[in-house]
């Protein structure tokens, strides 16, 4: 392209902002794969979207012009022919030809061309904010317009329509290593939020800690930041100022010199931090249709910025004619860069949207239910028995003979013995210490695995794994229990400058949403919130599921004390909001069970006055063992009185005669006769009526929830669950207390709940079982609260925990050991070795990082297209799908013929390794699957015969040629359902002769009606079956995971 002019060279600046290409240093996610193709893009931009703004002027012009002047020519030649007087027609012609005068002046196309790039520089300026379009829609300057349906109240946020994206995982923590090997960390050492006087309106930025930029730890080098309001206009201007601190100090640090080694003219030092920076401070969400909004924003913007309608019946029509020509040229062009620009959001929506892939599978189970033919491989696994020694203590353990009955106490030994583990039964075995093949062989030993596993814990974004477990558990929860952050600015939730409460309710609202989905009918959601954002948060969860089933706000008293440091008042509460699915459905929460034995009177002061027929037989407690009273008789008390309408007779304090009696009754004539045939009906010493009560009475729960119970106690390990307010609802400071009781520490994480109140709340529903999910599930607190109340009632509740941040490892999985291990807790060691027997799950997923990372870019159709329409059309809406197809992190069916070789690059603490991935979880997951069966991978060889008309078979023998793995189960919807994958070789007529050989050995057939559905990867050619009227029974595996894994349903 030409030298570029000023308004041309502002949208080149404008675009290059817009599609990244001033990120050439930025090597992760979209930025790595938007730099791949920069140069085709920006040639596309420069050369061939620029160009076609003159090419259009110049058309439309032309044509617009030669146009009107045959018009006009032609309506002279019209006036002339007329039969007009001669002044009249002249005064017609005249007007004529002053308009073909105006037609004949030739539109500045140069100034036509500069206030459209003008206005398309203006247009794109308005939405687009480092990494993020912010979709305001304007009405007119400074005024937006909202979509609103005319409901009665109606809450909008500026981020409404998009998804958030962002994690705080690079955020407090960043690390990398460099080429030589030493470790360095980037920290916040101080984040600075609107309670600190960061103005809302005001950006942030990564400044040095100016007290104590930089020490050693362990021989690593930590680099300290405050995230704080600045005086400088740019994050990099702050870097520089990094650099050339570390640089002064750089002397101090010799083994880190090679961070100011220069490589294409920056530093490693400058590389890394923009990396970081940029992580933190870009593409915070991604459009739900960037494409429908800014399409309709570029209308409006023409149709009030563009073409001004007031003063048209003022201009001449060569004014006219510029207007609609500018905005013409305007719509085409803004169109195809938003097109574009629709097709990168709308990649990263379906990168984010994916279901993400199980990278990791293991159990946690106690010994009790590990085959015992396993015992000596465990025996032999020592990271196994220093977790046990670490966690549990187990090198406490003595030898012993507890007395002459029972058998010797096998103590602590190295190698352990077949006795010691026989003894603890409830030594939580990890096979995330043990090799693929052992696990296969204790997973195949479960039968009804999904049935036998107590919890499920997922370490991944929540969104993420919402998305995943979707199919499998929709509709079937019993309750969720969140505390998501509280967005005080220090809680570890990242925000976009300016959108700090709109940031947070597109993360939050989207995440209710998907839990909502997955709770039964009779199911209820539990929020925790606090001041800061619960106003709004109730607000749209009464705008989206009506005030009925916002059925509550509970307030719980979460501190013992105020803090001296609080700003205009001491905040010792939390709120937690409770919705249910169906009122219809939902059965309320019980506070109280009374099972003592009391007494209710039988009358009521505000009912009306009816008259009850009292049956003989019903004992007396008035003083007089005989007596009679005439019917008239009035008994009274206090406000009421009751009127004898037959004559009442006791004798030996029993009543021998059925009489009436008018009063105020509090329960039926039919009720009364049912206590009275029961023996719980009774005359009092007053002469008046009560009842006993015996079966059980349910109270509501009380809205407030103290820290003191009505025992005036509060022990964080003191409940009831037959009296939820009895020992109160615990604190933040018992949250801490439990975790250094359970964990040997305290403040391992940041505002943790205590077990007590979860496990009160959940013992509200008086459900017994169900599944119980926690997304953000911090500590792991509602597992521990599981687990209590599990054995506090012999209840059968399952669990499902999902957290993404570090201390999964190091806090979520050895707490759940511990609680299952053992039932009390002293600074880190067992009190007793009273466990239960228990199973869990964990997962971990492919991240949307990991996605985008192991995006492929391949050279697709465009090198073969030269046609120039065609060339562009690919350019802006199949670019990105076309090239990436072949992508691992997309799905690449062709690796599925080796589907337990399947790999991606996955990070881990922040390092990235070649990871296997787990297809056959995966995919179980994709379809919903509810395991009875998993079997161990089998392996063979075969030897084949052909038969005479060519048809060849196959004779398995032992073997690794051709492995298989099945998986029996049913879905979500009752259908009993078979997976088998294999590997192949490559060599179709032996791999499904050798197929049909193992469905023989397995004795499964394909035409009968044991399986709904059986799905195979691989080409075969079983025989095949309708199902139903639209599916197969054999299914192929790759078309199905494909389909599934990019299915937007119920997004």
């Amino acid at each position: 392209m030409a030298s570029l002019t000023e308004n041309q060279k502002k949208l080149m600046d404008k675009l290059t902002e817009m599609f990244q290409f001033d990120q050439a240093d930025l090597d992760f996610g979209i930025y790595r794969i938007m730099n791949y193709k920069r140069d085709e893009i920006r040639r596309f931009l420069e050369n061939d979207l620029m160009s076609q703004i003159s090419e259009k002027l110049a058309v439309l012009a032309r044509s617009s012009n030669k146009a009107e002047l045959e018009k006009i020519e032609k309506d002279i030649k019209n006036a002339q022919a007329m039969d007009l007087d001669e002044d009249i027609k002249a005064g017609m012609i005249g007007k004529l030809q002053e308009k073909k005068a105006a037609y004949t002046v030739n539109t500045d196309i140069t100034a036509v061309e500069a206030d459209i790039y003008s206005h398309l520089t203006e247009f794109f300026s308005r939405y687009y904010d480092e990494g993020d379009f912010i979709s305001q829609r304007r009405y007119k300057d400074g005024v937006y317009a909202i979509p609103y349906e005319g409901e009665e109240v109606k809450l909008h946020w500026a981020n409404a329509d998009q998804y958030y994206v962002k994690t705080s995982e690079y955020f407090k923590d960043y690390t990398f290593k460099t080429p030589f090997g030493q470790t360095v960390h980037f920290k916040i050492k101080e984040a600075e939020t609107e309670k600190d006087n960061n103005k809302s309106n005001e950006k942030r930025f990564f400044q040095l800690h100016r007290e104590a930029p930089f020490t050693l730890e362990n021989g690593e080098l930590i680099i300290y930041f405050e995230y704080k309001n600045g005086d400088k206009k740019k994050q990099a201007d702050y870097n520089i100022e990094v650099i050339a601190e570390f640089t002064k100090a750089a002397a101090q640090y010799p083994d880190f010199a090679g961070l100011l080694t220069v490589n294409d003219g920056k530093t490693l030092l400058e590389r890394q931090l923009n990396r970081y920076t940029a992580r933190n401070t870009f593409d915070y969400f991604i459009h739900k249709d960037l494409g429908k909004f800014l399409n309709r924003e570029l209308d409006f913007y023409i149709k009030n910025e563009v073409i001004f309608l007031d003063d048209i019946d003022e201009q001449d029509e060569r004014k006219t004619k510029e207007y609609l020509l500018k905005a013409k040229v305007i719509r085409s062009i803004g169109k195809k860069i938003i097109a574009f620009l629709a097709q990168i959001e709308d990649f990263q929506k379906m990168l984010w949207l994916k279901k993400k892939f199980v990278v990791e599978t293991n159990y946690c189970i106690t010994l009790d239910r590990v085959p015992k033919k396993l015992y000596p491989q465990i025996i032999e696994n020592k990271a196994q028995v220093e977790e046990w020694v670490r966690l549990f203590a187990i090198d406490e353990i003595e030898a012993g003979q507890p007395n002459l009955v029972e058998a010797p106490k096998a103590g602590f030994s190295d190698p352990l013995t077949i006795e010691f583990l026989e003894q603890n039964p409830y030594l939580v075995l990890d096979t995330g210490f043990f090799d693929a093949a052992f696990k296969e062989k204790l997973i195949d030993s479960i039968d009804g695995l999904d049935e036998t596993l107590d919890g499920l814990i997922i370490h991944s974004e929540n969104s993420q794994a919402l998305n995943l477990i979707q199919s499998k558990y929709a509709t079937s929860l019993k309750s969720v229990f969140i505390d998501p952050p509280y967005n005080t600015g220090d809680d570890g939730f990242v925000y976009k400058d300016n959108l700090q409460s709109s940031s947070w309710l597109s993360m939050v609202t989207e995440r209710i949403d998907v839990g909502m989905r997955l709770l039964e009918d009779d199911g209820v959601m539990f929020t925790c919130i606090g001041d800061e954002e619960q106003e709004y948060l109730a607000a749209y969860i009464r705008e989206r599921y009506s005030k009925e089933r916002f059925f509550a706000t509970l307030v719980w008293e979460k501190k013992k004390k105020g803090s001296f440091l609080s700003g205009n008042i001491a905040k010792m509460k939390d709120y937690i909001l409770c919705v249910a699915k169906d009122m219809q459905n939902f059965n309320g929460l019980i506070g109280e069970i009374v099972t003592e034995t009391e007494t209710y009177p039988c009358v009521n002061a505000s009912n009306p006055r009816e008259i009850r027929n009292i049956k003989s037989g019903i004992k007396s407690k008035y003083r007089d063992a005989d007596f009679t009273l005439p019917a008239g008789h009035t008994i009274s008390a206090g406000n009421m009185t009751l009127v004898l309408r037959s004559e009442m007779i006791v004798r030996n304090n029993v009543l021998v005669k059925p009489f009436s009696i008018e009063g105020n009754w509090r329960y039926s004539q039919e009720n009364m006769n049912d206590y009275a045939d029961k023996g719980e009906l009774y005359i009092t010493q007053d002469l008046y009526l009560r009842r006993i009560v015996s079966e059980p009475r349910y109270k509501r729960m009380k809205d407030l929830l103290l820290r003191m119970g009505e025992s005036n106690e509060g022990n964080f390990r003191d409940y009831d669950i037959n009296n939820l307010s009895k020992h109160g609802w615990g604190t933040n400071e018992d949250a801490n207390d439990e975790l250094q009781q359970v964990l040997g520490e305290q403040y391992v994480v940041s505002y943790p709940k205590p077990s007590k109140l979860i496990t009160l709340l959940l013992a509200s529903l008086r459900d017994k079982s169900g599944t119980y999910i926690d997304y953000f599930a911090g500590s792991g607190t509602t597992g521990q609260a599981i687990i209590n109340l599990n054995r506090s009632d012999n209840g059968k509740r399952k669990y499902i925990l999902v957290e993404m941040a570090s201390y999964f490892d190091g806090v979520i999985l050895p707490r759940m050991k511990k609680v299952v291990y053992s039932e009390d807790w002293r600074d880190g060691k067992p009190v007793s070795r009273k466990g239960s027997s228990h199973a869990f799950k964990y997962l971990r997923l492919e991240s949307y990082e990991d996605t985008l990372n192991n995006i492929e870019i391949e050279e697709g159709t465009l090198k073969f297209l030269d046609n120039p329409a065609v060339k562009e059309q690919y350019m802006l809406h199949y670019l990105l799908p076309d090239e990436t197809r072949g992508s691992l992190s997309l799905l690449n069916i062709d690796r599925l013929e080796h589907p337990f070789d399947y790999a991606m690059n996955i990070t881990r603490r922040q390092e990235s390794r070649v990871t296997a991935i787990d297809l056959v979880e995966t995919f179980n997951y994709l379809i919903g699957l509810k395991v009875e069966q998993s079997f161990a991978l089998q392996g063979f060889d075969a030897e084949f015969t052909t038969g005479e008309y060519g048809a060849v078979t196959a004779t398995l023998k032992s073997g690794s040629t051709y492995r298989f793995k099945m998986v029996e189960g049913t879905t979500l919807s009752g259908d009993r359902v078979l997976v088998i994958w294999r590997d192949l070789t490559g060599d179709k007529i032996k791999d499904n002769a050798v197929l049909d050989a193992f469905f023989q050995r397995k004795k499964i057939s394909t035409i009968d009606f044991e399986y709904k559905k059986i799905y195979v990867n691989g080409d075969n050619n079983l025989p095949n079956l309708r199902a139903d009227e639209e599916s197969w029974k054999v299914v192929l595996i790759e078309e199905e995971m494909k389909k599934r894994m990019f299915s937007t349903e119920n997004v």
